[in-house]
């Protein structure tokens, strides 16, 4: 049998989502309206009862209950359709990235952009269109920034592997990354994790054990005294004197009993909302040794966080019992706010420093998952192979990962200790620049452990900076000149570093004279080489091509080629050995309409 195609796959389960959708939207509109019908009934009902003829109270019972029932089911189908119309957006998100109907549709990240990082802006790592947007299928923020922070690091080669491993365990688990997806989105709106870590891991004013013991002890003595006036006769003043008490103990412990009721709120409802997600996670079982590590991470003292956060949900829940106004008597002289309040601040002590390792951990998995669906929706793309040793990039058939795959053109390359430098050199438009990016954006994509958009590819772990898209800035006062030697000032401080050197850079020195541009770009790139970088540079200025010459055997040249035909410039995006041969710039000039 023919194995179906990830588009087949989305299409089929976004059918089938839809259609239960809609089903629950047909059950949701007729209990609005059963629930109307009963509720008139009632009132009918209720008009016998204390209308003239003065009905049993008897007869309030059915239409009351039934309509309690009937909310509870309405809301359970509710919640149902959400979950539906969830998972069908997922689908949908997954089919327009096969389509290459993605961009602007997704999270673009904007807020991780760093323009100081050696690479993030001239890769398109983030914003519209980006890699970013690409990869991400996280529904909570803790995934997001996971998967970005692992794009803007490299990770070690051990790390790298570990990744890989567990992107390949996750790729068939659509089911789960499903879950995520619809149980995600609660959690997105709902939880704030740097709130969330701080109340885990905030130290509070430490009660002592005897003032614990003494609230416990006053509400046992409160009960007994109450039964001893009530069954023996002893009078009322004991009781007195074990009220009194407990409002002594509860002044003095006042100011903690209320820190921690008040700080406890938006935290503890967070965290409500995450056990969602933890509960689904916990199910899995997994191989791999990072997801493995990563569900024993959950743990607290060997049990799960959806058995620790179904005692704090009891707590809370019993902590909202006292607003019922019949009940806030008898909450005052059980100390029932004291008491919850130290059980509360119990659960955070016992249980807080597992917060930061929750959060961490669906973070880990939803990065894992996105990449996991990177990987599936684009099984040709392989994991690239990561050397122990360097410097060295090796890649057959790399393309750039944005590009739709129908229209991406592959090429090859081959960068080592002994080939440390390409001259790229080509007309306006060739593909110069697409191609740096195409080497840099696969180099993120391996060294965050995603799959590479090439055929075959191995490479060590190496340090990446670019200069590709430098701007001036009107607010710091920097030429772009000037900007873009800071730039190449980084990236050659970086090439002192014990990880080799990835360097791309983009018509250097192209913000000066000729004379100065060809002195200065000899420079720096025989310096990067002399340090063990390795990387490419690009220009349409052919005095420059000749650094290549001066750098043999360690650099080589290469070009791309365009051709005039019927007065149309067309190119094949090739890259060819050697220098090119002739400049397109007058031929565009002239198709635009200048007289030159």
């Amino acid at each position: 049998m023919t194995q179906e195609s990830p588009l087949q796959v989305y299409a089929g389960h976004l059918e089938q989502r839809k259609a239960s959708a809609g089903l629950a939207l047909r059950r949701e509109r007729r209990l609005s309206n059963l629930r109307l019908g009963v509720f008139a009934a009632g009132v009918v009902v209720a008009w016998f009862v204390f209308g003239p003829r003065e009905a049993s109270l008897l007869w309030l019972a059915p239409p009351v209950v039934a309509f309690v029932a009937l909310v509870v089911w309405h809301d359970s189908v509710i919640r149902s359709r959400t979950e539906f119309e969830r998972a069908a957006a997922f689908y949908e998100r997954g089919i327009a990235r096969l389509e290459d109907r993605w961009a602007g549709t997704g999270e673009s990240g904007e807020r991780f952009l760093d323009p100081e990082h050696l690479y993030a802006a001239d890769l398109d790592l983030f914003g519209s269109g980006s890699l970013f947007e690409l990869l991400c299928s996280a529904r909570t923020r803790m995934g997001e920034d996971t998967l970005a922070g692992w794009l803007l690091s490299p990770a070690a080669a051990g790390e790298i592997r570990q990744r890989q491993e567990a992107i390949a365990e996750l790729r068939p688990r659509l089911d789960l990354r499903e879950d995520l997806a619809r149980l995600g989105a609660d959690v997105r709106a709902g939880v704030d994790p740097a709130l969330l870590g701080a109340w885990a891991s905030a130290p509070g004013a430490p009660v002592s054990r005897l003032a614990r013991a003494a609230a416990g002890g006053l509400v046992v003595l409160l009960v007994g005294a109450a039964a001893a006036w009530w069954q023996l006769g002893t009078g009322a003043l004991p009781l007195v004197a074990v009220v009194v008490a407990e409002g002594l103990l509860a002044t003095r412990l006042r100011s903690r009993v209320v820190e921690v009721v008040r700080s406890a709120g938006r935290p503890a409802r967070d965290l409500a909302l995450l056990s969602t997600l933890l509960e689904r996670i916990e199910a899995e079982r997994f191989e791999s040794p990072r997801l493995a590590a990563l569900r024993a991470s959950l743990d607290c003292e060997g049990e799960p966080p959806s058995r620790r956060l179904a005692g704090l949900r009891r707590l809370l829940e019993l902590l909202e019992a006292r607003q019922n106004q019949i009940f806030a008597p008898i909450a005052a002289l059980l100390l029932w706010t004291t008491q919850l309040a130290l059980a509360i601040d119990a659960w955070r002590r016992a249980s807080g420093a597992a917060v930061p390792r929750w959060l961490a951990a669906v973070g880990e998995i939803e990065a894992l998952c996105s990449l996991a669906s990177h990987s599936y929706e684009h099984p040709a793309d392989p994991f690239p192979e990561i050397l122990a040793a360097g410097p060295r990039y090796e890649a057959t058939g790399l393309a750039h990962p944005l590009l739709p795959e129908a229209r991406a053109v592959r090429n090859d390359l081959a960068l080592s200790d002994d080939l440390r430098l390409l001259v790229v050199s080509g007309s306006n438009m060739s593909g110069k620049s697409t191609w740096l990016r195409t080497v840099g954006t696969n180099a993120v994509l391996a060294f965050a452990g995603a799959p590479v958009r090439a055929e075959r590819m191995s490479l060590s772990p190496l340090v990446l900076g670019t200069s590709l898209r430098i701007l001036d800035s009107l607010q710091s006062g920097a030429s772009k000149f000037y900007a873009e030697i800071t730039r190449i000032g980084a990236i050659v401080a970086h090439a002192k570093g014990e990880t080799p050197l990835l360097f791309l850079l983009d018509e250097i020195l192209n913000g000066t004279n000729s004379h100065d541009r060809r002195i200065g770009a000899e420079a720096i790139v025989r310096s990067l080489v002399e340090r063990g970088a390795v990387g490419l540079v690009t220009t349409h200025d052919l005095a420059l091509a000749r650094i290549a010459d001066d750098l043999a055997p360690r650099a080589r040249n290469v070009h791309f080629e365009d051709q005039l035909v019927d007065g149309e410039m067309r190119f094949d995006y090739r890259l060819r050995p050697g220098v090119v041969a002739r400049s397109n710039a007058l031929a565009l000039m002239r198709a635009v309409g200048l007289d030159v």
